[in-house]
């Protein structure tokens, strides 16, 4: 295994920029995924990353990043949609409007 036991995520050197990228990336791979347990996994990834840049940018007058964040929330609520998890999906929306 080429980790080993690390056990804390890479992610957390990540700048908020690439955090937010990062979770867009998780997000366009749920997308085109088509296995839902694999989705799911994706959008909890897509959950767990946007969580850390929250707390990072929690307080930012960056309006960019701020509506970055607000659209991939809008987009994970989207896909969770898609595949039956509305009330999943609701709660990101309502997450999403706190960004704008």
């Amino acid at each position: 295994m080429v980790f080993g036991t690390i056990v804390s995520s890479p992610r957390s050197a990540l700048s908020q920029q690439k955090i937010l990228h990062l979770s867009k990336v998780y997000l366009e791979n749920a997308r085109k995924e088509t296995d839902s347990e694999i989705i799911l996994v994706l959008c909890h990834d897509t959950e767990v990353s946007l969580s850390q840049l929250k707390k990072a940018a929690k307080h930012t007058e960056d309006l960019i990043l701020r509506e970055g964040i607000a659209t991939v929330y809008v987009d994970l609520g989207k896909v969770l949609d898609s595949h039956d998890h509305r009330v999943e999906a609701q709660a990101f929306y309502k997450k999403s409007e706190k960004w704008r």
